[in-house]
């Protein structure tokens, strides 16, 4: 029995230690999302219930964690935007702010600015006047994001990411093609950001 309590408190550290890194972040770029589609459809924000217990002070926050909220949200938009539109003749300003976001995923290693250019392209052909679920949209921020900081990511991560996204587009409506050339430009970048 007492071998058991130390070998219980080890593996619940080992556990957290080994949590998924992205986890609080995807839980908060939800939260953020949310904040930003209420806001975006003129309903204020609901107020939480009172705590229970006295408020304790806010933790310092991460700029690191902010950034990637901030980007994630951005690149949302940029995706719900993008799926509204009619078509891919009237992309082009939409197209740009797709251009200034990816360009602004990567916190590490950059990619080149051709890289970023190609899969905007591509993303706005992939996606104008298709992909129209928030969740959807949510989800492929979150996982371009992550492409462009690839050095966190393990070889096993990357491909979930690249078969996710290649499935996003096409259940959405793009075409084999089209997805293939987005997988296949977020390939680049990871290569470019390790």
């Amino acid at each position: 029995m007492k071998t058991l309590i130390p070998c219980f408190c080890a593996l619940f550290v080992a556990n957290n230690v080994l949590a998924d890194p992205y986890s609080a972040a995807i839980r908060q770029a939800k939260d953020v999302s949310a904040r930003v589609t209420q806001a975006e459809q003129g309903n204020p924000p609901q107020a939480a219930p009172a705590p229970a217990a006295p408020p304790q002070p806010n933790p310092q926050t991460n700029p690191a964690l902010e950034a990637t909220l901030l980007n994630i949200a951005s690149l949302r938009a940029d995706f719900a935007a993008l799926g509204n539109l009619a078509g891919t003749n009237s992309a082009d300003a939409q197209k740009q702010s797709l251009v200034n976001d990816l360009a602004a995923a990567a916190q590490g290693a950059k990619p080149s600015p051709a890289s970023v250019s190609k899969l905007a392209d591509d993303l706005t052909t992939a996606t104008a006047g298709k992909v129209k679920s928030d969740a959807t949209h949510q989800k492929l921020g979150q996982d371009v994001h992550a492409i462009f900081n690839s050095s966190h990511l393990s070889p096993a991560q990357q491909q979930m990411i690249f078969d996710n996204v290649q499935k996003i587009l096409q259940s959405s409506g793009a075409s084999l093609d089209d997805a293939t050339n987005v997988v296949n430009d977020i390939k680049t970048i990871a290569t470019e950001t390790r």
